[in-house]
């Protein structure tokens, strides 16, 4: 990519970011980015891309056959990505650092159903840590018996020209009616244009869906040049516990735009998914006026404007309010001897996760670990974490995502 996107009221400001990431040995998220290669969204928003599809989210819980079941997973899984991980290069001409969320932030929505028949989708995400920044989210629909929790957790480094970022956590897709539940890791992934600052993403690396039925997929990631000779590219095999060097199906093509599987038993290839098709409903968010104070979008309100409006002054100052208000109530804290309490999700430690524990036995990944996009690596995995956060049971039984 050639085109510089600086502006040239900003250039001196990107040169030194520049020059700060080149000489850091931390982690980046700790920096402060320059003004206008922020976007107005929170990254506790970021958790609605689970569910960028309500019919793909929606789809497995209703085929009865297993094996297909698994296919409708892995689908819904790839239909994800483009959302996640493309939208502001389509809305923004190039990607964007999210906000960082302030502990405690919060962020609820849903998808309105079109009947009773299938009902409401409900979103609720919150930021649980902030020393590492940590993401929970928690995303069902009671009518269809279909329930998704997680985490993210990611840490960017320097390498070369790109910025390298690994993704910590995972995601649990449940399908209380067929009585399963899929494991989802996160991919790595590495942001390339940063000299131009026209950054973009690339997903890179593994991640895989375990299903407790023992359906597996291994879904790699390349940039261009590596299988199609095509951007945003990746391969899935699967196979099952039964067989697990018989692969069932293949998938490729892109994960933003078309794809295709093959049965490997038959030969027959047909198209599986075209991306940029998926029907987005709208997520439906409380107005800001009935939004309190620990809500992303009331919270961020004055920023997000400014970024809209491309002031970079008030942009540094809005940000900076937020931001040292924030040191203060930790510095309080911490003088109390208190700790923040976390509103609908609660820390658990992995020895206390049977399921959890046993897919990731069953797809072969190191429990509490995040899984390395460096080919070169013979385990491809380093140390993350010794806990999960999960969505405490009551919220899920009674609907309740008042903030």
């Amino acid at each position: 990519m050639s085109e510089n996107k600086v502006p040239e009221s900003q250039s001196s400001s990107w040169t030194a970011f520049l020059k700060s990431i080149a000489s850091f040995n931390g982690d980046l998220a700790s920096l402060t980015a320059p003004p206008f290669i922020l976007s107005p969204v929170s990254l506790t928003e970021y958790s609605q891309f689970w569910c960028a599809s309500r019919e793909l989210f929606l789809a497995a819980a209703k085929e009865q056959d297993p094996e297909q079941r698994f296919l409708k997973v892995v689908k819904w899984f790839i239909g994800t990505l483009r959302g996640q991980y493309c939208s502001r290069n389509e809305q923004m001409g190039s990607e964007k650092k999210p906000l960082n969320p302030f502990l405690g932030e919060l962020f609820t929505g849903k998808w309105v159903g079109s009947d009773d028949a299938d009902g409401d989708i409900v979103l609720v995400s919150e930021q649980v840590s902030h020393h590492p920044p940590v993401t929970a989210y928690a995303i069902w629909n009671e009518q269809n018996k279909v329930y998704l929790q997680g985490y993210n957790q990611i840490k960017a480094s320097l390498s070369t020209t790109m910025i390298t970022v690994k993704q910590y956590g995972h995601a649990l897709y449940e399908l209380r009616a067929f009585d399963e539940t899929y494991l989802v890791t996160l991919p790595g992934l590495h942001i390339e244009g940063i000299l131009f600052g026209a950054p973009y993403v690339e997903l890179e690396g593994r991640s895989y869906i375990q299903s407790s039925t023992g359906y597996k997929a291994t879904v790699e990631y390349s940039g261009k040049g590596y299988f199609s000779g095509k951007k945003n590219t990746f391969k899935a095999k699967v196979v099952h516990a039964g067989s697990p060097k018989s692969t069932l199906y293949t998938i490729s093509g892109q994960w933003s735009e078309q794809s295709k599987i093959k049965n490997e038993k038959t030969g027959v290839e047909q198209p599986f998914l075209d991306a940029s098709k998926n029907s987005y409903g709208e997520l439906v968010v409380k107005p800001e006026e009935q939004q309190n104070e620990l809500e992303s979008r009331k919270a961020w309100s004055k920023v997000a404007a400014a970024i809209r409006q491309g002031d970079y002054d008030l942009i540094h100052r809005e940000k900076s309010k937020i931001e040292n208000e924030q040191r203060e109530m930790r510095k309080e804290e911490q003088a109390k001897g208190e700790e923040w309490q976390r509103k609908w999700f609660k820390k658990v430690v992995l020895k206390d996760e049977p399921l959890y524990l046993d897919l990731c036995s069953k797809a072969g990944v190191a429990a509490g670990t995040v899984h390395s996009s460096s080919s070169s690596t013979t385990t491809g995995v380093d140390t993350a974490t010794e806990t999960n956060w999960r969505l405490e049971p009551e919220h899920y039984e009674n609907g309740d995502v008042k903030a």
